[in-house]
């Protein structure tokens, strides 16, 4: 054995999945202009690994309806997340974006203009998510993707949840905190918001609860 293996450092199974799921994933051209935009902001997006649950997880929702499948984005990355979700979304499905600044409804734009996204196909709503989901049909959504601050996540999860047809599925991205929420002893104001909203959505009758070690812990509301 070589030094140079020998004083390697070993990664975990998870790293090593997600390197292979890395080298594997061909990426579209719109796509990887679009996480290098974002990233150009500041802006964090969805990994490889999640962008194809989002798109799976879409297709999946969609697939029950006849027609007209819709999905709601409130996050500054609706660029990056907007592509995953428009490949499983089919060819009439509309993406409603929710985020208050306007470079990133730009850089969205410009990412669905890229990917060949008609106009008609989106719509952007200039306003934080608990302002203006109220104003949003109720039972019309098959998907509704949340990345908000800790503190709001069970106020956005009860503005979001009236929105979704049954079958449908709330994806709320780093809503366990790396983690974080396990720890007993962490009493910041986020870590304990984000551990109650935890507490309090596992108790929902009429959801199906999936958390997963994916982004910064993603747990997924499919809708009874």
């Amino acid at each position: 054995m070589s030094e140079t293996s020998s004083s390697a450092t070993p990664i975990s199974a998870r790293d090593a999945i997600a390197q292979h799921v890395n080298n594997t994933t061909v990426v579209s051209e719109a796509l990887e202009s679009a996480r290098e935009s974002a990233r150009e902001y500041g802006v964090a997006v969805p990994d490889t690994m999640t962008g194809a649950a989002l798109t799976s997880l879409m297709a999946l929702t969609s697939a029950r309806r006849d027609g007209h499948p819709a999905a709601v984005i409130a996050s500054p990355a609706a660029g990056v997340v907007g592509l995953h979700l428009a490949a499983g979304l089919g060819d009439d499905g509309v993406l409603t974006c929710i985020d208050p600044e306007l470079e990133h409804q730009s850089l969205a734009k410009s990412a669905f203009r890229a990917a060949g996204i008609r106009p008609n196909r989106q719509r952007f709503l200039p306003s934080q998510p608990l302002e203006v989901m109220d104003r949003l049909a109720a039972n019309s959504y098959d998907l509704v993707y949340l990345d908000v601050a800790p503190a709001i996540l069970r106020a956005a999860q009860e503005k979001a949840w009236p929105l979704l047809r049954s079958g449908g599925a709330l994806v709320l991205t780093g809503a366990l905190l790396d983690g974080t929420v396990a720890d007993s002893s962490r009493t910041d104001r986020d870590t304990v918001a984000a551990r109650e909203a935890d507490e309090y959505m596992l108790q929902l009758d009429d959801a199906y609860v999936m958390r997963l070690p994916l982004a910064a812990g993603t747990t997924v509301l499919v809708k009874k």
